[in-house]
């Protein structure tokens, strides 16, 4: 048989699926044993994540804040790149967010492992991350 006796085979490519970085995020208050309390002041949170950015364990957010809970995302995105964390805080850059590759996306929620809010802000914290949902 030579070369010219094959035929081609067509393979379809598929991209594989993209792990969202806020799918399954959201947590009932009480179902985590000690969550961390990211409303405090932002230089106290910017050093918490640059710090757990290079632990060897995640953690959980506890917020009631939407706003915060974004910035929260962002800033752990921010520590894990080397980013500047504050500005994250304050302003999170969505595009950048959205245009996370898998692996960084992966590395963000071994990290960050979940956010923890009461029933009564829920609705806020999930339309807060809405846009970083594929």
């Amino acid at each position: 048989m030579t070369h010219d006796d094959h035929e081609p085979v067509l393979v379809t490519l598929s991209t594989p699926a993209r792990r969202s970085l806020v799918a399954g995020l959201l947590r009932p208050e009480g179902s985590t044993p000690d969550p961390v309390d990211v409303d405090i002041p932002d230089p106290d949170l910017a050093a918490f994540l640059a710090g757990i950015a290079h632990a060897d364990h995640g953690f959980v957010a506890r917020t009631t804040s939407g706003p915060r809970a974004l910035a929260v995302v962002a800033g752990t995105v921010a520590a894990l790149c080397g980013e500047d964390i504050p500005t994250a805080l304050t302003t999170p850059d969505l595009a950048f967010l959205k245009g996370l590759k898998p692996p960084a996306i992966e590395a963000t929620r071994t990290v960050l492992l979940g956010i923890e809010t009461p029933a009564a802000h829920e609705q806020e914290v999930t339309a807060a991350l809405a846009p970083l949902d594929p």
